[in-house]
């Protein structure tokens, strides 16, 4: 089946792509190989650094790729603006948006706009800059496609819909630290990106669009993920579980991309798909499990309009 490789990505010539945090691991890899076969992508990371070296080491790899770093920080609403308003000017049309970056289990804190952090980042951020290069995609249709990556942890976060805040134990209000459990609330965030998917599918059905929404994940693979999060658990028994798994357990980041790459590329995949390894944690690019919680249209309506509410960003043009 096409696509379940790198070397099955079909041709890419004369389209274009943004990758979040593409500066390194599987949004490095992603935005290479989508670059190999002929896409034109931008690189959008958060440090300028980093992803002018990304640009520079993807070249060094791909000769005739051609790629462009952009700043984007999902954690400052400001800076998402400012990421899709300049993409606005210099691009008329998008036809692949892979929504990747993301922060993996890190001690509290909030984003410049006040959100718990992974789920301001994961999702919130994802969500506001989905709708802001909206007119974009619509621009490349048909054949526009939006990938947002999740991960198998979702299983460990439910969205309440009866809670107001959605994302549980108050991660925004007063008191939020005391309360905080970092993988419950990374799960929540990985949650969101599958309702995300889920509500946004449903909504480009029911406008006719020919936007296509899926959700990708990566399996156990080895990416500065797991090993920041094993950094910042310290000397633990947890932490250096992690770091053996990571180094003898997980496929190798080129693997962890598959997924990503195929639910991107390969033809025929279904609207509110989700793509990850065919036995869990690895192997080729297959449909996914995934809970049940995250196909639930009550909750994928409320965490919409939630999500419209924190960000200001509104998808008035698809019907409810």
């Amino acid at each position: 089946m096409p696509g379940r490789n790198a070397t099955h990505i079909p041709d890419q010539s004369g389209r274009s792509a943004v990758v979040t945090g593409a500066n390194s691991g599987i949004g490095y890899v992603t935005a290479r190989e989508l670059a190999r076969h002929g896409a034109a992508v931008v690189l959008a990371c958060r440090s300028a650094a980093r992803g002018r070296a990304a640009v520079i080491r993807l070249r060094g790899e791909v000769p005739a790729a051609h790629v462009e770093f952009m700043p984007l920080d999902l954690a400052d609403l400001a800076s998402v603006r400012e990421f899709a308003a300049e993409y606005g000017r210099r691009h008329a049309s998008l036809d692949l948006l892979i929504n990747n970056a993301g922060v993996m289990a890190p001690p509290y804190g909030r984003t410049a706009d006040g959100f718990e952090t992974q789920f301001g980042v994961n999702h919130l951020g994802h969500f506001a800059l989905t709708g802001l290069l909206l007119p974009r995609l619509r621009a490349a249709a048909p054949g526009a496609r939006i990938v947002n990556v999740s991960s198998g942890f979702h299983v460990l976060g439910r969205i309440d819909p009866d809670d107001a805040g959605l994302a549980g134990d108050g991660l925004a209000g007063p008191g939020a630290e005391r309360g905080y459990r970092r993988w419950i609330a990374y799960g929540r965030s990985k949650t969101a990106n599958l309702l995300f998917t889920h509500e946004l599918s449903r909504r480009f059905t029911a406008a006719g669009s020919p936007i296509t929404a899926v959700a990708a994940h990566p399996g156990y693979a080895s990416s500065n993920l797991h090993s920041g999060a094993s950094k910042l658990e310290g000397p633990s028994l947890n932490s250096r579980v992690a770091a053996f798994g990571n180094a003898v357990l997980a496929q190798p980041t080129s693997s962890g991309a598959r997924p990503t790459l195929y639910a991107a590329t390969a033809p025929g995949i279904r609207p509110d798909a989700f793509i990850g390894p065919r036995f869990g944690w690895r192997g080729a690019p297959a449909r996914s499990w995934r809970a049940g919680w995250t196909l639930d249209d009550r909750t994928g309506e409320l965490l919409w309009a939630a999500s419209e509410e924190l960000t200001g960003v509104s998808y008035a043009a698809l019907p409810r």
